[in-house]
């Protein structure tokens, strides 16, 4: 029998290498794919890109912004989806308030203050306190700097316009595993107890030394709870 495909999609300003232990463990087992979450204005519109491409069944993991775009993804296809993990993440919409603020990098980014941007998105006080803050923050700037500038828009926008996904949270029937860092001061663990609650068939985990990029953080302790999931009956 076929090994179960999994597609994973990376938070903002990341790309695979914020996987990348992950990927080294589960690529043994599975076909693993990370899928880009650049590709669109709008969670509607980068959604419909993953699925153009992705296998016709597929487990899904997405942390950050991207679990906000596989929430959009599996509301739109949900007899695709066998599994979901969600790490990170949020599925309430931007206050106008964050809207606002999340303008203000737009238009710091188009103006060439790159460097103030990702100072403001890569923030040392998401990590926990027990990790090595400069040395994952450097990773972190890394890849924000490959990422560039108008992706970093793109992705600004998706955010900005996104929809309240809660009402869709509690018909999400697919084994989910939630993940939150202790020390994530982006989304908070009791908005991940909420989000879980909301859910018939989820299980949250909270990393004690962890914040707001567990599988950086804390790889060893991701790629377990990964495994667990990925081993569970469908």
């Amino acid at each position: 029998m076929p090994s179960e495909t999994l597609v994973m999609i990376p938070p903002l300003l990341c790309d695979a290498r914020v996987f990348e232990v992950q990927l080294a463990a589960l690529s043994r087992d599975h076909a693993v794919t990370v899928a880009p979450a650049t590709c669109g204005e709008r969670m509607e519109e980068i959604a419909s890109q993953i699925l153009s491409w992705a296998p016709s069944r597929f487990a899904l993991f997405g942390m950050g912004m991207g679990g906000m775009v596989a929430i959009e993804l599996l509301r739109r296809a949900p007899e695709r989806v066998t599994r979901l993990m969600l790490v990170g993440t949020t599925a309430q919409a931007d206050t106008p308030e964050i809207a606002a603020a999340r303008e203000t990098q737009i238009i710091a980014a188009r103006a060439g203050r790159w460097e103030d941007v990702l100072n403001h998105e890569i923030n040392a006080e998401w990590i926990a306190p027990t990790g090595d803050r400069a040395q994952l923050t450097a990773r972190l700037t890394r890849m924000g700097q490959d990422i560039g500038a108008e992706s970093y828009v793109r992705q600004i926008r998706a955010l900005q316009r996104r929809k309240d996904q809660q009402a869709v949270m509690g018909k999400i029937g697919q084994p989910t595993q939630i993940i939150c860092g202790r020390h994530d001061g982006q989304y908070n663990v009791k908005r991940h107890q909420f989000m879980a609650q909301m859910m018939p068939n989820a299980h949250l985990e909270v990393i004690e030394n962890a914040g707001y990029m567990p599988t950086l953080e804390t790889p060893a302790d991701m790629t377990g709870f990964m495994k667990a999931w990925m081993a569970q009956p469908q």
